[in-house]
């Protein structure tokens, strides 16, 4: 076969590493080149947090070191029995690449996967090199998000986050089961021993920079997960369940979602489309209530309808405030902060200005509205010195009433 170009490489390579979802770049330390030392930063004017409309970050290289897999995941495009284009990258071919892009100020950092060629220790030394040329050799201060190898030796995976501002390691399925059907060469056990030695390196390097001012830091930005929405049967409340579960066991950043996507060949024991991508939002709208809103996993499951989904056709928030009207109206002069944040259509900014505006008068309706973008969604669920639902909030209607409406939209519209 001839030889490819670097250009036909990260054509092959960074499609391929295009359905891995985790790579944020939020909270790592801050890095930065002033005074004409080293290159690259994480903060200012380095590492700027834009986002793709499905919340993928976009201002890194985001590239696999290859797609050659002895793997065979059902649901993995790059698995052994795809029939794909395969290419592969040298660590100095990634470093020219990161250090040729940032100059070109095309991106802020680099995130980096792999396929599992020889062993996963050959390939998890591969990656780690990668990131020591860039920190070692070239003083490279952007931001680097690895992702790592369960299978790998503890001691390999260490040295990733010596290097790197964030590693992570992808549960893949929600559920045991799952994994073991679509994924035959993966273990549930030895992925959750993985992030657990992540957490455990974690807590050592925070408790030695305590007491040592120079003691190496530790993947700063943490670690996150991955898990892929509808490739198998698992529901909603399967995934807010073990998103907790992940949260609480080994303090994770993030976990993220991604919806399944067929790909060419597929197993037969995939569906035979992706679900919708609504749904992947709703997820991302129900992990956010539990990180910042002070629901507890139980509660957002309560949010789920009878086969266990989250409604698509409204938020978790409003869904779970719809099955507990008793909870409401709440008195936005004299509610709790937590009450507040359970109130539909009020964020945590516009709950934190009512709290303090209150202090110095009682809020009207209108002092209201003018903190949310739908005041016809928040109506049912307060009351003010103005204001009062009345009948609202038990209206059996009231479901139809505040769903977004749908609209076909007229491509030659005026």
């Amino acid at each position: 076969m001839a030889s490819q170009t670097i250009l036909q490489k990260l054509e092959i390579l960074a499609d391929a590493a295009k359905y891995d979802a985790s790579c944020a770049s939020s909270g790592t330390a801050k890095k930065n080149s002033l005074g004409g030392k080293g290159i690259g930063s994480t903060e200012g004017m380095g590492i700027c947090h834009a986002y793709a409309p499905d919340g993928r970050c976009i201002s890194l290289l985001k590239i696999l070191l290859t797609n050659h897999c002895v793997f065979d995941c059902h649901y993995c495009v790059n698995r052994k029995s795809s029939n794909v284009a395969r290419a592969r990258f040298t660590p100095q071919e990634v470093v020219d690449l990161t250090l040729a892009f940032y100059r070109r100020n095309y991106i802020e950092g680099l995130f980096l996967s792999s396929g599992i060629v020889k062993s996963s220790n050959h390939t998890m030394e591969q990656i780690v090199e990668v990131a020591r040329i860039l920190r070692e050799e070239h003083d490279f201060r952007g931001y680097i998000h690895l992702k790592t190898i369960p299978e790998a030796d503890a001691e390999i995976v260490h040295q990733a986050g010596l290097y790197a501002d964030r590693v992570s390691i992808n549960v893949e399925l929600p559920t045991d089961s799952g994994l073991t059907r679509l994924a035959p060469d993966k273990n549930a056990g030895q992925i959750e021993g993985a992030m657990g030695k992540v957490k455990a390196d974690l807590v050592e390097a925070k408790d030695a920079r305590k007491r040592f001012r120079h003691a190496p830091r530790f993947a700063p930005a943490g670690q996150s997960t991955q898990m892929i929405v509808g490739a198998d049967a698992a529901t909603d409340a399967d995934i807010v369940g073990k998103a907790s579960r992940l949260y609480d066991n080994f303090r994770l950043r993030r976990v993220y979602y991604s919806a399944f996507s067929p790909i060419p060949d597929a197993s037969a024991v995939l569906p035979l489309k992706r679900p919708p991508l609504i749904r992947e939002h709703r997820l991302y709208q129900s992990d956010w209530l539990m990180r910042f809103y002070g629901y507890k996993p139980t509660e957002v499951m309560q949010a789920t309808e009878a086969d266990g989904n989250l409604p698509l056709d409204i938020d978790p928030k409003l869904a779970w405030a719809l099955k507990f009207r008793d909870a409401f109206p709440v008195d936005v002069n004299r509610a709790s902060k937590e009450q507040l944040l359970r109130v539909p259509g009020l964020g945590v900014k516009a709950v934190h200005k009512i709290l303090a505006s209150r202090r110095h008068r009682n809020l009207r309706l209108d002092d209201v509205a003018l903190l949310t973008q739908s005041i016809t969604k928040v109506r049912p669920f307060i009351c003010t010195v103005d204001w009062q639902p009345v009948t609202l909030t038990d209206r059996a209607d009231l479901r139809r009433l505040l769903a977004p409406r749908t609209e076909q939209l007229e491509l030659f519209a005026a």
